[in-house]
């Protein structure tokens, strides 16, 4: 077997569309069909049943997709493998992440990456958003999982991997505790927390927002550097913070509530890496991360 007739096949297979196959190959329709045609000759009877609305897999073609198929996934991490150890890729890629990371598709992301790049070790280390950037530029770090925006031109935003509701995280003994959702218009004379020097501060305003949306100040107190650090001054009653969803499963605690917060947008939470520099394990990390939200069709979700 040819390797267009291979790449047709399995193509073909998974789309069952002989135009979105013609798509994927950068082929025509015609060749596409011209070349399943002369496997067919080959193989002696039909591999699809195809009218004019529907194309599916005969059984003849089903039994050769599963036979196939992994044969096709082994050659091609065979080849990547080999790719790798000419260019000397190998050694380490160390992870960062910020709260959750990537959330429920950390695990499914590292697994795509370590099938594809197996010679390379992933090491996980988490930033704390007293300087959510800093371990990224100083190279301590290959790539990075953290909430947006990022605004840098020295780095480049990947794929999106979660994107999380807001939420006003607070005593339980504090009057807006048991609502059903509170508006960040209503905080205007309450105390957030501002951010040890290092981040953003686009940053921190987006996330801690300085004013309301109609421009009332709210009062930032305390200066954080951890969502540890944030929590127990909340749960002291030292103010009241908005955080992402995520802060409610990964870092609760007693004495702390959750509300929905209102007239707030959304947070995405993406991939960074440094825009200069990047070598094939980055590039291989930002592939499978990309792979892997599209599988999971689209960003997950809290």
């Amino acid at each position: 077997m040819e390797r267009q007739e291979l790449e047709t096949f399995l193509t073909l297979a998974e789309e069952l569309h002989f135009g979105r196959t013609a798509e994927r190959l950068l082929l025509s329709q015609a060749r596409v069909s011209q070349t399943l045609k002369k496997l067919e000759r080959k193989i002696g009877a039909p591999l699809f049943e195809r009218t004019s609305r529907v194309v599916r897999m005969s059984p003849l073609g089903r039994q050769l997709y599963e036979d196939l198929a992994p044969l096709h996934k082994e050659m091609e991490a065979a080849v990547a493998r080999a790719k790798d150890s000419a260019r000397g890729v190998g050694g380490e890629l160390n992870v960062g992440f910020l709260g959750a990371g990537a959330g429920t598709l950390t695990g499914p992301i590292l697994a795509l990456f370590r099938e594809r790049r197996p010679g390379v070790e992933v090491r996980m280390r988490e930033t704390q958003f007293q300087d959510p950037l800093g371990a990224l530029r100083g190279g301590e770090i290959d790539v990075l999982f953290t909430c947006l925006p990022v605004e840098e031109p020295d780095l480049t935003v990947g794929p999106v991997v979660i994107n999380e509701p807001r939420l006003l995280a607070m005593p339980l003994g504090h009057p807006l505790a048991g609502r059903t959702s509170v508006s960040l218009e209503e905080l205007a004379g309450e105390t957030f927390f501002g951010v040890v020097n290092g981040a953003p501060a686009y940053w921190w305003d987006f996330h801690v927002p300085p004013r309301t949306p109609r421009g009332r100040e709210i009062h930032r107190g305390q200066a954080v550097a951890s969502f540890q650090e944030l929590m127990t001054l909340v749960a002291a009653g030292q103010g009241i913070s908005p955080v992402v969803a995520s802060v409610e499963k990964y870092y609760a605690r007693p004495g702390v509530t959750f509300v929905p917060l209102d007239d707030v947008p959304s947070a995405d939470v993406a991939l960074i890496h440094r825009t200069e520099g990047t070598d094939a394990r980055v590039e291989a990390f930002v592939r499978a991360v990309g792979d892997t939200v599209e599988a999971n069709g689209g960003p997950a979700a809290f």
